[in-house]
C-alpha cells in the first residue's frame, strides 16, 4: 500500500509522509551518482583493461552522453505517462547497465554500458518533479529541495565512495554495488509513491514538438543553457581527468581522488546561498559572480609550476572548492531564471536546460582526456579557463536574463 492517496494532477496531495520524502531522496541520490562512479577509477580501470588514456576517457564521456539523451527524449514522458512506472522501468534498466559494468571483459563492452548507464541514470530527473507533484503547496520548496540535497549528496559521496572500494577491492565490485543500491531503491519508489495521471494527453511527438518552440521562444534559456554548458565542459573536464593525472603525477591511487570529491561539499552549500543571494540581488547578478568565480578558480592552477608537491596538491582542492561554489551557485541562479519563463511548462524547461549541461560534460570529458594525453595538466586547466571564460562572457552580455 501506499503511504499517501493518490489526487488528481491539478490538486497536490494534502500530506507527504516522511518516508516518502527519504526514499525519493535517497532515490535521486543514487540515481544520479551512477554517472560520477567511474571518475575517480579511471586510472586503475585503464591499466586492467589495458586501454589508453583515450580510451577510458570515452566512458565518463559516453555516460554524459547517455544522460544528455535521456533528458531530451525521455524526461517529457512524465508528462504523458504514469511517472511511478517510468521510475521503476528506468531502475531496472540502470541496475542491469551497472551490472553490466561490473562484468563486462573488455573495453568496448563497458564503452556500451557507460552509454546505457547514463540514459538510465536520467531516473533522477523524474524523481525531483514527482516531488514537487505530491508536495502541498505550502510543503512544496521545502520538500524538493530535501530531494535536491539527496541528489546533491549523491554526487559528493558518489567519488568518494567509488574511490575507497576501487583501490581496496576493485573497480568491478563498485559496479556490481550500484546496481544492487539501484535495484533496491526502485524496488522502494515502487511501494510507497502512488499512480501519477498523466499531466497531458497529446503525442510524444507534440511534446517533443512544443520543447522546440521553448527553444525557439526564450532568449533567456537559450542564454543560460549556453552558459551552464560552458561551464560544464570546464568541471566535466576536471573530474574525467584527475584520477589519471593524480596517479601518473604523484602516484596516488583512486582513494585520494575520490576523495577530492569532498570539495564537492561546497557545492551543497552553495545551493542555498545562491538561492538567497538571487532573491536580493537577482539571479543574472550571481550568474555572472558564479561564472567568474569558476573561471578564477581554474586560472588559479596556472601556478603549479612553482609550487612544491604538497603545495600543489592544497592548490587543487582550493580550486576544486572554489569552481564547485561557483558552477553549483550559476546553476541555481540559472533555474531561477528558466523556471520564471513558463511554469505550466517547467519539466521541458528544465529537460532542456539539463540537456545542453549534459552535452557539456560529454564534450569536456572528451576535450579533457586529449588536453590531458596532449599538453599535459597544463592543457585541462587551460581548456576549464577558457571555457569558463566564454560562460561569464555570455553572462555579462545578458545582463537581465
Amino acid at each position: 500500500m501506499s503511504d499517501l492517496t493518490q489526487t488528481s494532477p491539478a490538486e497536490p496531495a494534502p500530506t507527504i509522509s516522511g518516508k516518502i520524502i527519504f526514499t525519493l531522496a535517497a532515490g535521486a541520490g543514487l540515481s544520479v551518482a551512477s554517472i560520477y562512479y567511474s571518475q575517480p577509477m579511471l586510472g586503475i580501470m585503464g591499466s586492467h583493461l589495458h586501454a589508453s588514456t583515450a580510451s577510458v576517457g570515452l566512458i565518463p564521456t559516453l555516460t554524459q552522453a547517455g544522460y544528455a539523451l535521456g533528458i531530451l527524449f525521455l524526461i517529457p514522458l512524465g508528462d504523458r505517462y504514469d511517472r511511478r512506472t517510468i521510475i521503476l522501468l528506468k531502475s531496472i534498466l540502470l541496475a542491469a547497465a551497472l551490472l553490466l559494468c561490473g562484468f563486462v571483459p573488455g573495453i568496448h563492452g563497458l564503452l556500451a554500458a557507460s552509454l546505457i548507464t547514463g540514459i538510465g541514470a536520467t531516473m533522477a530527473q523524474d524523481i525531483v518533479p514527482a516531488s514537487a507533484h505530491l508536495a502541498p503547496v505550502a510543503q512544496r520548496g521545502k520538500t524538493v529541495g530535501t530531494v535536491m540535497t539527496g541528489l546533491l549528496v549523491g554526487i559528493l559521496l558518489s567519488r568518494v565512495v567509488s574511490g575507497f572500494v576501487a583501490e581496496y577491492f576493485g573497480w568491478r565490485v563498485m559496479y556490481q554495488l550500484a546496481a544492487v543500491s539501484v535495484a533496491l531503491i526502485g524496488c522502494a519508489l515502487w511501494r510507497v509513491l502512488p499512480r501519477f495521471a498523466p499531466a497531458t494527453g497529446i503525442s510524444y511527438a507534440a511534446l517533443m514538438h512544443s520543447m522546440f518552440g521553448l527553444w525557439k521562444h526564450y532568449k533567456t534559456l537559450r542564454r543560460a543553457a549556453l552558459a551552464q554548458g560552458l561551464l560544464s565542459i570546464a568541471f566535466s573536464a576536471f573530474w574525467s581527468t584527475l584520477a589519471i593525472m593524480l596517479n601518473d603525477t604523484y602516484h596516488l591511487g583512486s582513494a585520494v581522488a575520490g576523495a577530492f570529491g569532498l570539495a564537492g561539499a561546497a557545492g551543497a552549500l552553495a545551493a542555498p546561498m545562491a538561492g538567497a543571494l538571487a532573491d536580493k540581488k537577482g539571479p543574472a547578478y550571481v550568474t555572472q559572480l558564479g561564472a567568474g568565480l569558476v573561471m578564477v578558480s581554474f586560472a588559479a592552477m596556472f601556478l603549479l609550476p612553482l609550487l612544491s608537491p604538497h603545495a600543489q596538491l592544497a592548490l587543487i582542492v582550493l580550486s576544486a572548492i572554489g569552481f564547485d561554489l561557483g558552477i553549483q551557485a550559476t546553476l541555481v541562479a540559472h533555474q531561477t531564471l528558466v523556471y520564471g519563463l513558463e511554469p505550466a511548462a517547467r519539466g521541458r524547461l528544465n529537460a532542456l536546460l539539463f540537456t545542453v549541461v549534459f552535452i557539456g560534460m560529454s564534450v569536456g570529458a572528451a576535450l579533457g582526456s586529449k588536453a590531458l594525453e596532449s599538453g599535459g595538466w597544463a592543457g585541462v586547466v587551460l581548456l576549464a579557463t577558457v571555457a569558463a571564460a566564454a560562460a561569464l562572457m555570455v553572462r555579462l552580455v545578458s545582463r537581465n536574463g
